[in-house]
């Protein structure tokens, strides 16, 4: 990575901490940065550029805080950062971070933007979903089945999201990702037995 680049990627996660602040995972103490870390190290190991090293740290800033709009993404980092910031953001016309629509609908609306991007954001958007089937799996076998009950979504929709996303980005990803994200889909399904996305 050129010094240009990292002083760029540098920009983007003081950017991202200052906007996540004091924001933790849901459910526990960990603090949100640990996310956005280990998603942006996730794009560099599966082959991603420093643009899109960039949008992975910057990748929930418009869905979770409040007074970031992608504008600001495009103008303080371009055009290209803010198109894969915006697949990977999960709100609908309207929705605030404060005041989201009903999740299905969120859900859906994700998953037609998510099958239509390019390749670039996909991947994204697939390391972001690794980390957390990654996060998941490994509590739920810590913690047991009340992990589950941390999410707005019921654990039918749960597996049923990520399973959808796992085909959204299929061909767009390496093998070697698709490969874990396939391992943690089966073990998520031993512990939720079936998936729907609910009405």
């Amino acid at each position: 990575m050129l010094e240009p680049e990292r002083q760029k990627l540098a920009r983007a996660v003081a950017f991202a901490l200052a906007a996540h602040a004091e924001q933790t995972r849901k459910g526990t103490p960990i603090p949100y940065a640990s996310h956005l870390l280990q998603v942006v190290g996730l794009v560099l190991e599966h082959g991603g550029d420093s643009e899109q090293a960039i949008a992975a740290v910057l990748h929930d800033v418009v869905e979770d805080c409040e007074a970031i709009e992608l504008d600001e993404v495009r103008r303080h980092f371009g055009p290209e950062v803010a198109e894969i910031v915006e697949v990977c953001t999960d709100l609908l016309p309207g929705d605030r971070p404060d005041a989201k629509s009903e999740w299905t609908l969120r859900k859906r609306d994700y998953l037609e933007r998510l099958g239509r991007a390019d390749a670039r954001a996909r991947l994204v958007a697939a390391c972001d979903k690794l980390h957390n089937l990654r996060t998941l799996v490994a509590d739920l076998h810590a913690e047991g089945a009340t992990t589950l009950e941390r999410f707005t979504a019921t654990p039918a929709q749960t597996r049923w999201y990520h399973e959808s996303v796992r085909e959204a980005v299929a061909t767009a990803v390496p093998q070697r990702l698709l490969r874990e994200l396939d391992e943690l889909l089966a073990e998520l399904r031993e512990w939720v037995p079936e998936a729907r996305p609910g009405c």
